[in-house]
């Protein structure tokens, strides 16, 4: 990992490696500043051995929309960030502040309040508002206070402030067509819709001197209809350079299709690294690349390749702080699985601090620490060994308790196998590979093809019982439904489908199962009694938008507001507004929900003190519910 681990220099800013922390949103105090957790948040990352860290935007005003995140805009909040700054040197790693005009038509918090635009485009949460375009007056208001946002930056000892000019956010806005349709010299040309942003970069060089290192974030393309080629990005990386700035860092897409900004489960990885690639070609400046390359081995050659000049990495950062140290160290086996769920990117857009699905100290660092190991044995029985139950096993075992996991299949890892086994979700997969490998490294106990009995329970006299027990596909009342199998079944592989399939429920399970099924029957039809597909998936945006994409792509049918009345072997019945339909089919598949195994919690909760249910066994969810409740039941106990 020789070229992952150089040391190099940008500007007057000294590297230890190639690794950045790229920047995502972080929340704050009541007046915009860094609070104590988000302060300790990136104090982990940079003691986990990244060599650079890009902060979440800090935004410079907020006269014109309502704070989204962290502020930089008064001389207050340079202590905060100080402190922030501070404790990252500490580690060796350099701190980037990046400085944000604004989100424009992408501004989420105020559903009432038309936002602002470089024109009178549609809001992109809330499409009935129409934007208000900023005045002349207003956009040299804004640049006056990027140049001393940039100011305050400097003063609380940032190594470097990057310029948030990327996704489809304001100054992108400004940058593109489709948005700004502006006539005064501030639309038009490429080179006029770009003034905002060079007038930007032209204070933040006013207020922090020629030696301080300046990035612009940029998208070269948007990969969506009707928005930028890649032709004209390239000319926008030769512009910026013409600004005399120290590194681009490139980024794809916009909010229309967020899963290329913002990598889901569903990307290839490195999936933006042809860009990064381009964009390097085209100017003589460092070049920062990102978009899943969370596996060294692949993150090492695209440096060795020539194709970036620093690995980006976000949601991998959160999922595992020390990801770079354990890379350094030969340590790879170790490192926490980043699993593309976004359920980071969930809660900050729902108004909390970032959760990590496979990272339960993520933002409490410090508050939800394990005690230390305690001098009493204790003993734990943990029945499953899906991601709950191998989550509290871990944690049990790193308290010095006395592990052990009754699993009834002969393998742990429970539903994350019909989860992870389709060709699009493996990241899934590698999250049995590292809870498994932990599970076994800490010595935990595992008992596989044991059917736990509350009589063999009891009979163990253990300190705590924890069932994780899971759930299973719910088989709805249609007639002739024991000729269908479940969607389980067919993710497993342990059944094949035909070449005319149908997927009965359209929620989350029935759409991947579709897709998945597409890689090898002529024709899928997903029938959904709901009004949309995907109508009950508790899941981000950019991994819904990526999903429909793939149904769209691989031609799968989609009928909704439908109700099925009869399997036969041969076809399916639905009834669809007061109307009978027949489909012809040789395979029927149903994803219509699951239900939790809860029949132990039933005949023990009267008879073991300390019992808790976790995960599906106390009700179908998600992974995050799963892990962060077998941890947690520990943490406590």
């Amino acid at each position: 990992m020789f070229k992952l681990f150089e040391k190099t220099q940008i500007g007057s800013m000294k590297l230890k490696n190639r690794i950045v922390m790229g920047p995502m949103g972080t929340t704050g105090e009541a007046d915009g500043s860094y609070c104590s957790e988000g302060i300790r948040y990136f104090e982990e990352r940079a003691k986990g051995g990244v060599g650079l860290i890009i902060t979440g935007a800090n935004v410079v005003t907020t006269k014109y929309e309502p704070r989204p995140c962290t502020e930089l805009s008064n001389f207050h909040h340079v202590e905060r960030l100080n402190m922030l700054i501070d404790r990252c040197h500490h580690y060796g790693a350099k701190v980037c502040v990046q400085i944000s005009p604004g989100l424009g038509r992408q501004q989420f918090t105020d559903p009432f309040t038309p936002p602002y635009s470089a024109s009178e485009c549609n809001s992109f949460w809330f499409p009935s508002l129409k934007c208000k375009p900023f005045s002349i007056e207003e956009i040299h208001d804004i640049v006056e206070k990027v140049g001393y946002s940039a100011s305050l930056a400097k003063m609380a000892g940032a190594d470097a402030v990057e310029l948030h000019a990327y996704g489809g956010y304001l100054l992108d806005q400004f940058h593109s067509k489709q948005w700004n349709n502006r006539t005064d010299e501030y639309g038009g040309s490429l080179k006029n819709r770009m003034r905002f942003t060079l007038e930007c970069i032209d204070a933040i060089h006013k207020n922090v001197g020629p030696e301080f290192p300046i990035f612009v974030k940029f998208t070269p393309v948007h990969r969506v209809e009707g928005g930028r080629e890649l032709d004209e990005g390239l000319e926008m990386a030769k512009i910026l350079e013409s600004a005399n700035i120290d590194a681009l860092h490139v980024d794809v897409g916009c909010y229309e299709v967020w899963h290329k900004a913002i990598s889901t489960v569903y990307e290839p990885e490195g999936h933006q690294m042809d860009v990064v690639e381009a964009v390097k070609k085209t100017v003589s400046l460092p070049v920062f690349g990102q978009g899943k390359m969370f596996d060294p081995v692949k993150a090492e050659q695209a440096l060795v390749e020539g194709k970036t000049d620093y690995i980006v990495l976000s949601h991998q950062m959160l999922a595992d702080p020390a990801w770079a140290n354990k890379v350094k160290s030969g340590n790879t086996m170790d490192i926490v699985p980043c699993i593309g769920c976004n359920e980071c990117l969930l809660s900050g857009f729902s108004g909390k601090h970032y959760y990590c699905s496979v990272n339960p100290l993520c933002y409490a660092e410090d508050t939800f620490q394990l005690p230390e190991k305690s001098d009493v044995k204790k003993s734990v029985l943990v029945i499953g060994g899906g991601p709950g139950g191998m989550s509290a096993a871990i944690a049990a075992a790193k308290r010095g308790f006395d592990a052990e996991i009754w699993e009834k299949s002969s393998r742990l890892g429970g539903n994350l196998w019909a989860a992870g086994l389709p060709t699009f979700k493996h990241d899934v997969l590698r999250l049995i590979t590292y809870m498994e490998r932990q599970v076994l490294k800490l010595g935990v106990k595992v008992v596989l093809n044991k059917e736990a009995t509350a009589e063999a329970i009891l009979g163990g006299k253990y300190d705590k019982v924890i069932l994780a027990t899971g759930s299973t596909p719910i088989m709805p009342p249609i007639e002739g439904i024991e000729t269908a199998a479940t969607a389980i079944d067919y993710l497993l592989g342990l059944k094949k489908p035909g070449k005319k399939v149908v997927v009965i429920g359209g929620g989350l399970v029935g759409c991947e199962t579709a897709a998945y099924m597409k890689e090898s029957a002529d024709e899928v039809t997903i029938i959904e009694v709901l009004g949309d597909i995907l109508a009950t998936a508790d899941h981000c945006l950019n991994n819904d938008q990526a999903l429909r994409t793939m149904i769209k792509e691989r031609n799968i049918g989609v009928v909704v507001n439908a109700k099925v009345t009869k399997i036969t072997p041969n076809s399916i019945s639905y009834a669809k507004d007061g109307k009978e339909y027949v489909v012809e089919c040789d395979t029927v598949i149903v994803a219509a929900g699951f239900r939790s195994n809860n029949q132990l919690e039933k005949a023990l909760e009267d008879k073991i003190e300390n019992l808790t249910v976790i995960g599906d066994a106390q009700a179908p969810r998600k992974i995050i519910n799963a892990v962060h409740e077998g941890y947690h039941t520990i943490r406590v106990m």
